[in-house]
C-alpha cells in the first residue's frame, strides 16, 4: 500500500445524541476501510470511546495533533485520530436534539472544511446529524449544504445528490414547501443540475453516464392539458443540454413521467435521474433501498458524503444501527476524493 496514492478522507461522528459514533466504530472495524483511503477520525475522544463500546468493537488509532500531519503518514493501516473537544458528555441527552450537539457538529465540520481548503483533506464523510439541533445550536441556513457552500465560498450552482448503488438522483428544488416548487423551475437550473450530476458521476468513475430528466406534472403534462412546465421549461432545457458537447455521446434524455422514470433506471437504462422536487426522487430511492442510500453534497469544491438516513434517536445507544449506508458513503467519498486529489478536470 502506497500511502501517498490514496486520498485523505475525514470521518466525523455526527450528532452526539444519535447513532453516529456507533456507525463510525462499525465502519472502522472493517479492515477494507483503510485500504481505500488514508482515514482520519475527527471528534471528541469520549464520544469515539462510547461509540466503540456501543458497537462492541475496539479500533486502534494513531493520534495526530493537526490535520496537516495526516497526509505525511507512512503507515495508514490504522486510522488517524484528531481529538476535538467540542462537547461535554454531561451536555448530551441520548435520543434528544439539543443545542450543544448542534454546536459540536458545526465546530467539527467547519474544522474539516478549513483543512480541505488548506489542501490537507481530500474528502469528508460525516455521520448523521440533526437539523433541529444544528439550528438551535447556531446554524444560520436552511440545511447543512447551504452552510457548506457559504463556508467554502461557493458562488455557482449546488444541490444534494441521493444515491443508491449505481443510481444517482439530483433535484431542482429541495427543502422548500411543495406549493413553492414551481417557482424554482427554470431552464438554467435544470441545465445546471444535469451538468453537475454528469460531472460528479464521471468523478465517481462512470465513464459514460446516461441521465434521465423527470417531468413535473402528471403524465408529463399531457401536451399542456395538465400543466405547461414541460413545454415551457423542461423540454427546452433538455434540448439545450443535448446541443452541448460532452465527453460521452448523448447523455441526456427526457422528460419522462415521474411515475415511470425509475422503472427505466431499474432496468439499467440510466445511471442518474434529475427530479424536479424533493419527494419526487426521495420516495422512490428510499423504497428501493433505504439501508444503502447515500447523500452527496454536489457542487462543492470538495467531496462531502453522508448516509441518507438520520440520527435514529429511537435506537441510539442500543447497538442496533446498520452500517451499510455509512460504508457506501465512505466508498463514494474515497473515490471522489481520489479524483479531487488528482485535480481531475472535465474537458467542458
Amino acid at each position: 500500500m502506497n500511502p501517498t496514492s490514496l486520498p485523505v478522507v475525514a470521518l466525523t461522528l455526527g450528532d452526539p445524541a444519535g447513532i453516529g459514533a456507533e456507525l463510525i466504530a462499525r465502519l472502522l472495524a472493517r479492515p477494507e476501510t483503510t485500504a481505500l483511503a488514508n482515514v482520519v477520525l475527527v471528534g471528541d475522544r469520549w464520544l469515539w470511546e462510547d461509540g466503540q463500546r456501543i458497537a462492541g468493537v475496539r479500533v486502534a488509532t494513531d493520534e495526530v495533533r493537526t490535520l496537516a500531519e495526516v497526509r505525511a503518514r507512512t503507515d495508514i493501516t490504522r486510522p488517524a485520530l484528531l481529538e476535538v473537544r467540542s462537547i461535554d458528555p454531561a451536555a448530551v441527552h441520548r435520543g434528544q436534539a439539543g443545542a450543544p450537539g448542534g454546536r459540536s457538529v458545526l465546530q467539527v465540520l467547519d474544522q474539516c472544511m478549513d483543512a480541505t481548503l488548506a489542501g490537507d483533506i481530500d474528502a469528508i464523510c460525516f455521520a448523521p446529524l440533526n437539523k433541529q439541533a444544528m439550528k438551535i445550536g447556531g446554524l444560520q441556513h436552511e440545511d447543512e449544504l447551504h452552510h457548506f457552500a457559504e463556508h467554502l465560498g461557493v458562488t455557482g450552482y449546488f444541490c444534494e445528490f441521493n444515491t443508491l448503488g449505481d443510481l444517482w438522483t439530483s433535484r431542482i428544488s429541495s427543502h422548500v414547501p411543495l406549493k413553492d416548487v414551481a417557482n424554482y423551475l427554470s431552464i438554467e437550473r435544470i441545465e445546471q443540475a444535469a451538468a453537475l450530476i454528469y460531472r460528479s458521476l464521471r468523478d465517481n468513475g462512470v465513464a459514460e453516464p446516461r441521465i434521465a430528466i423527470a417531468a413535473f406534472n402528471p403524465h408529463a403534462g399531457d401536451g399542456g392539458v395538465c400543466g405547461r412546465e414541460e413545454i415551457d421549461i423542461i423540454i427546452p432545457a433538455v434540448a439545450r443540454l443535448q446541443a452541448r458537447r460532452w465527453p460521452s455521446a448523448s447523455p441526456f434524455h427526457g422528460p419522462f413521467p415521474a411515475d415511470t422514470i425509475f422503472l427505466k433506471a431499474q432496468a439499467g437504462e440510466y445511471q442518474a435521474i434529475v427530479t424536479m422536487y424533493h419527494d419526487q426522487g426521495q420516495i422512490a430511492i428510499k423504497l428501493m433501498g433505504f439501508r444503502r442510500g447515500v447523500t452527496v453534497q454536489g457542487g462543492l469544491p470538495i467531496p462531502i458524503t453522508t448516509p441518507a438516513h438520520g440520527t435514529a434517536y429511537d435506537i441510539a445507544g442500543q447497538g442496533k444501527a446498520d452500517v451499510e449506508a455509512t460504508w457506501q458513503a465512505f466508498r463514494i467519498a474515497s473515490r471522489m476524493g481520489a479524483a479531487h486529489r488528482l485535480d481531475f478536470v472535465e474537458p467542458f
